[in-house]
């Protein structure tokens, strides 16, 4: 290729990563805020989260079950970008998560059980006040993968209740939306149809105390409950459950689902404050709350572990963002069934009546889609879905990725609750950088001086590729910084300094293969290609090497190790882009001038003087 065809591509190299640094990936503010790279935690500190195993009974989790659990919080971290965060596991039950910058919502995050579970809606009641629903709606796709997409109701009022045909046929969701009306009429507790599972002696105590704490008259009165009490049409009806409203979340998990759904008093904000793992039991039903009302729910016939894949995904028809879910074969059988079972329910059965109560005039029952104790959709199904379906509801891009990747990762095989968060300070990281960049500025001038004095037009050469590797690395790291998180530490910043050694033994490698070139009788102009052909194989199995080593490091090894390596690995790669797309052509264009033939300019002297006397020697 011509030299300034080769210059021209690395031009245009520049021109487009430099406008990708400026103007994709999230940039904003000044052009020069968009030219910071994003550092780690030991340059700009950051924040530090423990998370505290809890386990049924007080016993101590095994260490198969937090290794287990630190991988697939590490795997989340991961999933937020190359960015160093560090995940330990420090004593018997904890877990300790550091992360650059402020990190808190991505820490609070990371703790998740994830427990997906799909419950069919059997039961509702208002709350203090209720809002009634029309329903979403889920039917089969057009698709040959049968896809089926739950919807979760949007906040425009209407005056009706639309009806299943009023979603986008391919996707199958229903326009569901709110009204204000009065509270959801309550409907019958569903008999159980089994005797209850045995209660361990620890929870027995548990509910003993709670017990004691409501009183033998409210508990009775409790007990006796086959319903909810409406205090909609009876506001005097809650007063024998009054005790009920002091029990904190964790005494309320205590009790039997069909208590926390059936009692008045006992509201919202108790259930959302029940602790992580409260409605996990795949085996017993659950109480909770989904858009201001009460439900009940039963024991989950499909959960997060049937799931073969979760993805996030932009629904063409509506452009709003989705969960697409890809059933494993057992999981699908089971989908089938639950979603047959909703489907084919008569007007008497109980989950027909509670989404009749919940939404108003439906078709059929409604299924919940549960993530740990949030309801994330509840939609009105509209047919028997199989193979891939969707999770719509309020979700944007980070949320609907955060969740397709807890369900990926698999949940938590232990709940975890949030311990003390602390703010770790760059003080030491920050005097380390100065001095590091102290020495590099000084090195980077020694390399100068010795390049000017020894190689002269050539040490040129060495400096204006130095810097222009220099601008590459600089650029890359803003963009995957921005693009992909990665992030930039002390461990990274050693890396691209050990790859100036790399790039300094290419100038080497060339420039004395063109003395030797030169010594053995050919012109400087002719021994310029005829060096390059002979120093570029040599060039390419170093730096190849060097990448190869990068790579292994990388995949070997985890946190500021795996961050020095990538940060190897690139410098390397850029710096052989150099090679071939500027010193090899400024080289050969150099080769063509007056200058390149002075001995005293090119640095050339002692090799053209020797081959001059030995010349006339001859």
């Amino acid at each position: 290729m011509h030299p300034g065809r080769q210059l021209a591509v690395l031009g245009a190299i520049f021109v487009v990563l430099y406008l990708l640094v400026f103007f994709t990936g999230g940039a904003s503010g000044s052009f020069t805020d968009r030219l910071h790279p994003k550092l780690g935690l030991d340059l700009v500190g950051g924040t530090q989260a423990t998370y505290i195993a809890s386990v049924q009974g007080g016993q101590v989790p095994s260490k198969e079950s937090m290794e287990q659990a630190r991988e697939i919080i590490d795997q989340r971290v991961n999933a937020l970008g190359v960015s160093e965060a560090e995940v330990v596991i420090q004593g018997d039950r904890n877990i300790v998560v550091s992360l650059a910058g402020k990190a808190d919502d991505q820490l609070k995050d990371l703790s998740q059980a994830a427990q997906m579970r799909f419950r069919l809606l059997i039961g509702t009641t208002g709350d203090v006040s209720s809002v009634a629903l029309n329903p979403p709606s889920a039917q089969p796709s057009a698709a040959p993968t049968g896809s089926g997409a739950p919807s979760a109701p949007a906040s425009a009022p209407a005056s009706g209740v639309p009806a299943a045909t009023n979603g986008p046929s391919s996707g199958g969701q229903g326009g569901g939306e709110v009204v204000k009306a009065p509270a959801p009429t309550p409907t019958p507790t569903p008999t159980p149809s089994a005797s209850a599972a045995p209660v361990s002696a620890e929870e027995q105590a548990k509910l003993d105390d709670v017990k004691e704490k409501v009183g033998a008259a409210a508990w009775a009165a409790a007990e006796k409950l086959t319903a909810p009490v409406d205090l909609s049409s009876d506001p005097n009806a809650g007063k024998p459950f009054a005790s009920f409203a002091k029990l904190n979340g964790t005494e309320v998990a205590a009790l039997p689902a069909k208590m926390q759904f059936n009692v008045p008093t006992i509201s919202c904000k108790q259930l959302d404050d029940r602790p992580n793992g409260a409605i996990d039991d795949v085996k017993t039903e659950a109480a909770v709350c989904y858009q201001s009302a009460k439900v009940l729910l039963d024991k989950a016939e499909v959960v997060g572990d049937d799931i073969s894949k979760a993805s996030p995904q932009i629904e063409q028809q509506s452009g709003q963002w989705v969960v697409s879910l890809d059933f494993k074969s057992e999981g699908s059988a089971k989908w089938a069934a639950l979603t047959r079972k909703a489907f084919e329910a008569t007007s008497s059965d109980p989950c027909f009546v509670a989404a009749q109560a919940l939404y108003g005039q439906v078709d059929h029952c409604a299924v919940a889609v549960v993530l740990d104790k949030t309801v994330v959709s509840a939609p009105q199904i509209q047919g028997v879905l199989s193979g891939t379906s969707q999770i719509t509801g309020q979700f944007n891009s980070a949320s609907a990725k955060q969740l397709a990747d807890q369900l990926n990762f698999g949940a938590l095989p232990v709940t975890f609750t949030s311990g003390p968060a602390q703010t770790v300070s760059a003080t030491l990281g920050i005097q380390q950088l100065q001095a590091g960049l102290l020495a590099a500025g000084i090195g980077m001038a020694l390399v100068a001086i010795y390049s000017f004095f020894y190689y002269r037009l050539l040490g040129t050469v060495i400096i204006l590729s130095l810097i222009l590797s220099g601008l590459l690395t600089f650029g890359a790291l803003v963009f995957l910084g921005r693009s992909m998180g990665f992030t930039l530490t002390l461990a990274g910043i050693a890396g691209f300094i050990v790859s100036l050694g790399v790039a300094a033994d290419s100038f080497v490698i060339y420039f004395e293969r063109l003395k030797d070139e030169i010594h053995d009788g050919r012109s400087p102009r002719s021994a310029v290609p005829r060096a390059w052909a002979r120093a570029r194989r040599t060039i390419i199995s170093a730096n190849a090497i060097t990448i190869l080593a990068a790579v292994v490091l990388y995949v070997v090894s985890v946190g500021a190790v795996q961050g020095f390596a990538f940060a190897l690995g690139l410098a390397t790669v850029l710096d052989l882009l150099v090679v071939f797309l500027f010193r090899h052509p400024i080289m050969t264009m150099f080769a063509r001038t007056k200058a390149f033939l002075s001995p005293r300019v090119s640095g050339l002297g002692r090799v053209l003087r020797s081959t001059s006397t030995d010349a006339k020697e001859a």
